[in-house]
């Protein structure tokens, strides 16, 4: 006979903000010259003149885009501070899986968002245990793999699935964003949790980043029932 479960996990996220070290990152510079932050501004826009000539209004159209590397950008036509900044925010306060069952897996999701500009790079850990109840912890998924129902699974990734169901999501970006779901993270239809893993990383400055965890659950028939919860913290540390 197979037994269901009646439990529900409830999952937090909170925010602690960090940094490797507090001295500034390296301006780009060279032998000849040097820029403070990632910014080229317009030029030539005050009239110049001789007795044998005149310069018009401007050199040129003003620069407007970004430029990027595989460990820089720049945007143009921008006017900022040159002071290192990381932002985060977590969207989704708590997400409720509903009730449990060995027949299927249960599934739900949370989002947060990182930009950071002139810290070149941040990473983000995810800490905490497993949905418990009482003295009964979910095993967690230590090595990565896909769903099993009947088997008694937790486990995580941050890009959009197809199975068990259709779930999740992709890093979406907004202007600048480079963050990426991490290794171990970035498979589609494949879960894994360890505590203290990072689980999203960018390799340089970037702009806005939301990202959405996709939870996992099973449960075998000798999983206890009752009310699962757990706390999960999400760690952003910015990288210089």
């Amino acid at each position: 006979m197979v037994k269901r479960l009646a439990g529900t996990v409830a999952l937090l996220a909170y925010c602690m903000l960090g940094f490797v070290s507090a001295a500034y990152g390296d301006s780009l510079k060279s032998a000849h010259y040097q820029i403070d932050e990632s910014f080229v501004g317009g030029s030539g826009l005050v009239q110049s003149s001789s007795a044998n000539y005149k310069e018009g209004e401007s050199i040129g159209d003003t620069g407007i885009g970004n430029s990027a590397s595989a460990n820089y950008q720049t945007n143009s036509g921008y006017t900022t501070t040159n002071d290192p900044a990381l932002s985060f925010a977590v969207n989704t306060a708590s997400a409720n899986f509903g009730s449990f069952s060995p027949s299927a897996a249960a599934t739900t999701t949370s989002t947060f968002q990182v930009s950071n500009y002139t810290s070149y790079g941040y990473v983000v850990q995810i800490v905490g245990n497993p949905p418990s109840n009482g003295n009964h912890t979910l095993s967690a998924m230590t090595t990565t793999g896909p769903s099993q129902a009947g088997v008694e699974q937790f486990g995580i990734n941050l890009v959009a699935n197809t199975s068990p169901v259709s779930f999740g999501a992709n890093p979406v970006q907004g202007i600048a964003g480079a963050g990426t779901a991490a290794a171990n993270y970035n498979t589609s239809n494949s879960y894994r949790y360890v505590s203290g893993e990072t689980v999203a990383t960018a390799p340089k400055s970037s702009g806005v980043t939301t990202y959405t965890i996709s939870y996992l659950v099973n449960v075998s028939s000798l999983t206890p029932g009752g009310q699962y919860t757990s706390s999960q913290v999400l760690v952003c540390t910015g990288t210089y």
